[in-house]
């Protein structure tokens, strides 16, 4: 059976192609724009907040390795995903709550 194509579906695919190639040019401005400030640093290691870092880790973990490497251009891919471990270690950390825990101390 032929397909019919509907005005509606050649729209949708046009906004489509209009939306990934706007959203493409905006990828290489902020990558322009990364290898600026990194000229700019002059080869001087940039400092980051732990804020930074967790905005950073959480950011990076959503895309995965195989983006990072290909995206990332202030630390490696490995850095970042390195801090969202430690992060999700520190959430998962328990040791101050397990000192409180227990049968209290019997009196004398």
């Amino acid at each position: 059976m032929a397909r019919v194509i509907r005005p509606w579906q050649i729209f949708v695919v046009a906004a489509a192609g209009w939306i990934s190639r706007h959203q493409d040019a905006v990828i290489e401005y902020l990558r322009e724009e990364n290898r600026v400030l990194k000229q700019q640093l002059g080869g001087r290691r940039l400092r980051l907040t732990d804020a930074q870092r967790r905005r950073l880790a959480a950011k990076g973990k959503a895309l995965g390795y195989r983006v990072l490497s290909e995206f990332a251009t202030i630390v490696t891919s490995d850095t970042i995903l390195r801090w969202h471990r430690r992060l999700i270690a520190k959430k998962w950390d328990y040791s101050r709550k397990r000192r409180d825990s227990g049968r209290p101390p019997v009196r004398r």
